[in-house]
Formats: C-alpha cells, structure tokens, sequence
C-alpha cells in the first residue's frame, strides 16, 4: 500500500490537519452470531438471520413500472450496499441495492443483537 497515502494534508497557509483516527468498516464478519462491537447496522442484522425466509418491501422512485416492489426470499448475503436473496419457490436469485430497501418483514422469529449480547425477538 501507498505509505503516504494517510499524512496529513498541508494548505497554503501551511496549516495542517491533526490525524484523525480511522476505523475500519465493519466487513469481515467471522460468525453470525457476533457483531461489530463498535456498530449495529441494517447489515448486519440481515446477517444474523442468514437463511431465514423474509419479504423484502423496496421502493425505486424514478421508476413508474417499478415503483414499489415486494421479493420474497432466502437471506443468502448481505453487505453494507446490497442484500442477495433466493427464491427457492421459482429458483431466481436477487441482488438488491440497500438504498432502496424499505423495510423487511421476516416469516420467523428474528435474531437480534443489541447491547451486543444476543436476543431473539
């Protein structure tokens, strides 16, 4: 990697920023059961729940065809920009923009971390 890629930036007035400190994203989750300590996203919620069978309710709206949409699935992944789906009723797979992600509904007891300690609701 680029060494210098994270220096401190000098102005004209040769005044510099102080380093900031960097975390990095949550990402690389080892089990499904444990969170980021630091953070509780959408994500990784969905993550939690890998497998379980839910319908997902997405609005697009520059869409007039496709304003509002409802997929029914399989969590197979989710990512910080995305959620995969699988519908094992017709065999489609899905990859679906978080942006445009509503709410989800989930056909069973959901697995939920909060306080970092696990809760089923």
């Amino acid at each position: 990697m680029n060494g210098n890629f994270y220096q401190n930036p000098t102005f004209p007035t040769n005044q510099t920023i102080p380093n900031q400190t960097l975390t990095s994203p949550p990402g690389n989750i080892s089990s499904q059961s444990t969170l980021p300590m630091e953070q509780s996203y959408i994500e990784n919620i969905l993550r939690l729940n890998k497998g379980k069978r839910v319908n997902v309710y997405y609005t697009y709206p520059d869409s007039n065809e496709w304003r509002d949409k409802v997929y029914q699935g399989i969590i197979e992944e989710a990512g910080r920009d995305h959620l995969v789906l699988s519908d094992p009723n017709t065999g489609n797979w899905y990859l679906l923009r978080m942006i445009y992600l509503d709410y989800v509904e989930f056909m069973e007891r959901i697995n939920y971390s909060h306080d970092y300690s696990e809760k089923n609701f």
